[in-house]
This record gives structure tokens, C-alpha cells and sequence, in this order.
């Protein structure tokens, strides 16, 4: 009698622990599938950025353009437009220039300096062929000096943008988005650019991805 209630017990409970397996299985399908979903959705989403971390003369904990993660340097505009692209399953481009821009803080500030007061227009050495294909693009920089980099510059005059939706987000030293909303405006007549932007300080970025899922679900992307 103790045998077959020992048995019937060990059966019962391998049953339960399939079941719980099964379920689980099911859960993580299901969630696969819903990601999958997401990203068919938000295929008509491009995240652009311009990004420039320095890379030596700082400490990487100080460093005021840059988030250092598992020994890998980024820089902060860059973690948010990742972040961005976590959360909406949308396709991302790195705005990177032909001349490559100096490491360190000193360096850096003077080359971006000399580029605002020229009035430059780096060349660029990334291009995007399918511009067609997204209906909204997110546009992401640091703030220097008030205003856009110059090589956002360059690369809106690169493209025509007409009817699309354009969503702006900065990382900044304290300036907030300063005067950047207006001049997209300027620069993209045609196109609707939100006013709604994003904008974190490079001392909070790492924490900032709460707040940047609050915004693009206000925004309706997620």
C-alpha cells in the first residue's frame, strides 16, 4: 500500500513540474512573439545619432561624454539612442565623420570650437540609402556649446525630409536643449519635428532609462 502511494505521490508531482515546464515554455513563446511583433510594428522608426565619447586624458567615471559599461566606452548619446532601440525594436544609425575627432577633452573642445566658428560641415563617412522607408526618425546629439555639433549640420543637409516625423533627444552639461528644437525647425520646414524632446544631463545618463520609457510611451512608440 505505502509502494503505491509513494508511487501515485512521484507521479503526481512529475506531472505538476511538466505542467509548470510547459507553461513556462508557452510564456517565453509568447513573449517572443510579442517582441516580434513590436518590431514589425516600429520597422518604419529610424534612431540616428551623432556621438562622441573621449576616450583618453579622464578618468572613465568623469568622463563628461561618456558611459563606460563592462570595459566598453560609449559615448552618452549613444547609450540613450541604444536605450531607444531596446524599447521600440526600431533600426539605428550612427552619424560618423570621414576625419576622426581627437580623445581627449582639451583636443576635442578646440576642433569643435574651430568647426562653430567656420560655419563647418565635416564630411560624412556613414549614409543612409533607404531614407524612404522610415516614417519617424529620432535624431540624437550631445549639446556643444549652445547648439548642434556641426556634423548634424552636414547630415541634415544631407537628406530630404520632408513628411517625416522628427523626434529630437540630447545629452547635455547643462544647457537642457538649449536652442536645438528651434534650429531643427529652421533646418526642416517640411517635416514636423516634436517638441517634445528628450534631454538628459551627462551626469545622469546611466540612470536615465526609466525616464526615457516614460517619454516614448507619452510619444506613443511604445
Amino acid at each position: 500500500m505505502k509502494k503505491i502511494l509513494f508511487t501515485f505521490i512521484a507521479l503526481t508531482l512529475f506531472l505538476s513540474f511538466a505542467g509548470c515546464e510547459e507553461r513556462s515554455t508557452n510564456e517565453v513563446r509568447n513573449e517572443a512573439e510579442s517582441n516580434e511583433t513590436e518590431s514589425s510594428i516600429n520597422s518604419n522608426i529610424l534612431v540616428v545619432y551623432f556621438s562622441m565619447p573621449e576616450s583618453s586624458g579622464i578618468d572613465a567615471l568623469a568622463g563628461a561624454s561618456r558611459v563606460v559599461e563592462n570595459g566598453i566606452v560609449l559615448g552618452n548619446t549613444q547609450w540613450v539612442a541604444d536605450r531607444i532601440v531596446e524599447l521600440t525594436g526600431a533600426t539605428q544609425f550612427a552619424i560618423k565623420t570621414v576625419q576622426d575627432y581627437p580623445g581627449s577633452h582639451k583636443a576635442l573642445v578646440e576642433q569643435g570650437t574651430t568647426e562653430k566658428r567656420t560655419n563647418a560641415r565635416p564630411d560624412l563617412r556613414t549614409h543612409i540609402s533607404n531614407l524612404d522607408d522610415y516614417d519617424v526618425i529620432f535624431i540624437g546629439y550631445p549639446i556643444w556649446w549652445a547648439e548642434l555639433p556641426m556634423p548634424l549640420y552636414s547630415f541634415l543637409e544631407e537628406y530630404d525630409f520632408s513628411g517625416k516625423r522628427i523626434i529630437p533627444f540630447s545629452t547635455h552639461g547643462g544647457s537642457q536643449l538649449a536652442g536645438t528644437i528651434d534650429t531643427l525647425k529652421e533646418k526642416l520646414p517640411n517635416s514636423e519635428v516634436v517638441e517634445n524632446a528628450f534631454t538628459v544631463s551627462r551626469d545622469h545618463v546611466r540612470e536615465s532609462k526609466a525616464s526615457i520609457a516614460d517619454w516614448l510611451d507619452e510619444l506613443g512608440v511604445i
